[in-house]
């Protein structure tokens, strides 16, 4: 692509109002780079959004959020889709790459309660709800105490349920809250070592065609190579470990410098069961990272927790 890039670009996203807004920041993002091409936005409803009353565990998991638009990819329909990081599925359709992953926003989980100001204030029975069963493993083994409810639907319906007092608190990721100018609803922000991240949380990417090398040139410099680093090592480590909706899993990378230190758990839904662990290495090896984690981990007991899983399912 000679000289400046102009014509057209169209951006494939899911219609909710917090992919829109991703989209909408990627298609500013580019606007400033490239002022002379004309960027759309092409909302799309995906089969993930149809079933938001359903578990995602039971229908197929997190790539029904992704799938039609990939489809609008391959159909030259659009030439980039935006995606949430942790929604995207580990293993991308063979002709797919995720060109661009722009700098981290907050990865941690929030807190969000009427009643209570941190999550160990709740009394036994609280019902706390999560679409999540990262987040319910979790919160099962450290808060045997608590009732774990499901909750699907987008942020502002999740919201109103809790307001409408159907739950004692409700557990969202802290970068979804942000985004759409909803932070002083956190009651309080989960460190870590209180809930491990999902993979890629709070990470937002830019697939398209492999073979699309314009694009792949275009992307470049959205890419931040901090936050793809980390995310790549979170990916490989779920990759290695089947990490899936029907898997509680969570992975979460910091960089020191040149260093990298990768955090990890596979937990059983009840909670009973957990392996974590964590290693350090040097950031460029971050996939290698990923998959000696998962390997520590397999050892330490997922192993048997993921076979019990698949036995299950």
């Amino acid at each position: 692509m000679a000289g400046e890039p102009r014509g057209r670009l169209v951006i494939a996203s899911r219609e909710s109002e917090l992919a829109m807004w991703q989209a909408r920041h990627i298609q500013a993002r580019l606007a400033s780079l490239y002022p002379r091409l004309d960027i759309s936005i092409l909302g799309m409803t995906t089969e993930g959004d149809r079933k938001l009353g359903t578990s995602l565990a039971k229908i197929g998991g997190k790539g029904l959020f992704v799938k039609e638009l990939e489809d609008a990819l391959a159909q030259g329909r659009a030439d980039i889709a935006v995606h949430s990081m942790k929604d995207v599925p580990m293993n991308l359709p063979p002709g797919f790459v995720v060109a661009a992953i722009i700098e981290r926003a907050d990865p941690r989980d929030a807190f969000v309660s009427i009643r209570y100001l941190r999550l160990d204030a709740l009394p036994a029975g609280s019902r706390v709800g999560t679409s999540s069963l990262r987040r319910e493993s979790q919160l099962r083994a450290r808060y045997p105490h608590l009732v774990i409810d499901p909750l699907r639907g987008n942020v502002q319906t999740r919201l109103r349920k809790l307001d409408e007092g159907q739950y004692d608190a409700i557990i969202l990721a802290a970068a979804g809250l942000k985004r759409l100018g909803l932070e002083q609803r956190i009651t309080a922000l989960l460190t870590p070592e209180e809930s491990l991240p999902a993979v890629g949380q709070g990470a937002v990417g830019v697939e398209c065609c492999a073979d699309r090398e314009d694009l792949l040139r275009l992307l470049a410099p959205l890419d931040h190579g901090v936050t793809a680093s980390c995310v790549r090592a979170e990916r490989a480590l779920s990759r290695a470990l089947a990490g899936s909706c029907n898997v509680p899993l969570g992975g979460f990378a910091e960089t020191s410098g040149e260093r990298l230190r990768l955090r990890g758990f596979v937990g059983s839904p009840d909670g009973t069961r957990l392996a974590s662990g964590e290693l350090e290495g040097p950031a460029a090896a971050a996939e290698a990272l990923g998959m000696a984690l998962a390997e520590k981990l397999k050892a330490l007991g997922a192993a048997e927790i993921l076979a019990s899983l698949e036995i299950n399912s």
